[in-house]
């Protein structure tokens, strides 16, 4: 059974989510034990701490005790019952601390029987000083004292001794086990960081490893899918993506034969269309223009029979029968003229623009006085020599044929580029336009001047307009009656302009 690619997704994301969970676990589980043997070792030192204070608050009592015996002043004897105190509340809280299986509790609790006896001890010979001197103030040292012989023994020194003995050990092996707590709290911190480290490098790589093996899947898939939209660009329509995967790209690719094939259909059909449409066009154009050339050929007939006997107002009549019979010839042509463009590729070749206008203004005719005036530099470039020239020489025809004072008349050429277009500019000193005629002069069969003033079809800036925007260009007027008039239109450079697969079909149909 295979996976679709959703699945695909959302199993390579659950699996690093399972992986940074795990991380998240393990340093859950790891950091308890950190803070558990932190705590331990913080506890060691309380317990340290509260044994070093034990010991010194016996060490006063015995400070006191001393003192007072030598010198019977009470004062000294402050320290003394003030240790006391804090020794009993010492010795439970230490009791708590500890393990009462462990060998320090066992330690604390023979320190605790030993305080007992020398307190017991002290407390026996300060009693026997306290009445000796309430009989005899002015006693000192030991004298008359009942038990001296426990201090001349040194019997009160031996306990303490053995206390302070016992603290040793104590405070010996607490160090013992807070050494081996910290080595467990630097094992456990490293053993923590080691595992994040892994899982972590684990995650990431798992990912990494997913991420590359979607990636080159979906890539490869729309790489075939792309090739397939260049190869329908390029005209090839019958073209197919063969998918076996059986999941949600499986679908684009099936939509994307579909479109394949509609498109075939759709080229198919319209190219048998425009075959149709091409012959009625040239059938049509036949039919017309041979009922208006024997209307032309009446109008001569009439005119060599009547010879001088013809009115003058007759003959104006068949002249502007004739005139009307130019103008739909040339109506006729220029529709066909229109439709051609774009319709027939053309080829491209080098081609210097400064010989292409000198040419096209040598093939118009251009009446006498009128001049055409280049600038110093003009490029050569690569395009279609029939498309330029025919933007040209409607543009230059144009000039001339609505100049008002054709043997005055001055056509200039500017030219400027940039990285993606040629720019050029075809300014006249004719009598202008004004603005409010700017857009409707590139409209086909719109003309400025009355039919019967200048004879003109209205098609010549329909096509410089088709054939400028076929090519990915634009054409603009600047004019003003009176001021003459400036077309700049722009031609792109070879490969600057890179339309998508799907723009460049549709321009491909819609010029069909």
């Amino acid at each position: 059974m295979k996976l679709n690619l959703a699945t695909k997704l959302f199993a390579g994301f659950l699996a690093i989510l399972i992986l940074f969970a795990a991380v998240v676990a393990v340093n859950y589980q790891l950091s308890r034990k950190v803070l558990r043997n932190l705590e331990r070792v913080e506890q060691s030192q309380r317990i340290t701490s509260d044994a070093t204070s034990l010991v010194r608050n016996i060490v006063d009592m015995e400070s006191g005790f001393y003192g007072f015996m030598l010198v019977g002043n009470e004062t000294i004897l402050t320290p003394y019952y003030q240790s006391e105190r804090k020794l009993i509340d010492r010795f439970s809280h230490m009791k708590e601390l500890l393990d009462p299986a462990g060998p320090q509790y066992a330690r604390i609790q023979r320190a605790e029987r030993l305080y007992h006896q020398w307190s017991d001890y002290s407390h026996l010979l300060i009693s026997e000083k306290r009445a000796i001197l309430r009989k005899t103030p002015d006693q000192t040292g030991l004298t008359q004292v009942e038990h001296r012989g426990l201090m001349e023994n040194l019997s009160g020194k031996k306990i303490t001794d053995e206390i302070r003995t016992l603290f040793r050990g104590f405070e010996l092996n607490e160090d013992e086990a807070r050494l081996e707590l910290r080595e467990k709290l630097a094992e456990s911190v490293n053993q923590t960081r080691l595992l994040s480290i892994i899982i972590t490098l684990l995650a990431f790589i798992l990912g990494l490893l997913w991420a590359t093996y979607i990636t080159r899947l979906i890539a490869r898939r729309i790489s075939s899918m792309v090739s397939l939209a260049t190869r329908i660009a390029g005209g090839d329509y019958t073209t197919r993506i063969m998918d076996t995967e059986h999941d949600e790209m499986s679908e684009l690719a099936s939509s994307l034969n579909v479109m394949s094939n509609t498109i075939n259909t759709t080229v198919t059909q319209l190219e048998g269309r425009n075959l149709e449409l091409d012959q009625f066009a040239y059938v049509v154009s036949h039919d017309l223009k041979a009922p208006l050339r024997g209307i032309e050929s009446a109008t001569r007939w009439i005119e060599e029979d009547m010879g001088q006997a013809l009115p003058a107002h007759i003959q104006e009549f068949l002249l502007l029968m004739r005139t009307r019979v130019h103008r739909m010839e040339n109506l006729i042509s220029g529709i066909l003229e229109l439709a051609r463009v774009g319709r027939t590729p053309q080829a491209e070749e080098r081609v210097n623009v400064r010989e292409l206008l000198t040419e096209t203004m040598d093939m118009l005719s251009a009446p006498e006085g009128f001049q055409l005036k280049l600038p110093a530099y003009l490029p050569t470039i690569t395009t279609s020599r029939v498309e330029l020239q025919q933007v040209f020489a409607n543009l230059l025809s144009n000039a001339f044929k609505y100049h008002h004072q054709p043997e005055q008349g001055t056509v200039s050429i500017r030219f400027s580029e940039d990285r993606r277009f040629y720019t050029f500019t075809v300014k006249d000193n004719g009598p202008g336009i004004a603005a409010a005629y700017h857009e409707r002069i590139f409209v086909i069969f719109q003309t400025l001047t009355e039919r019967d003033t200048l004879e003109s079809t209205g098609v010549g800036l329909a096509i410089v307009k088709k054939l400028v925007e076929r090519q990915g260009g634009t054409i603009r007027i600047e004019s003003e009656e009176g001021q003459g008039a400036a077309f700049t239109f722009t031609w792109p450079k070879p490969h600057a302009l890179a339309p998508e697969p799907a723009a460049g079909l549709a321009s491909a149909i819609l010029s069909r």
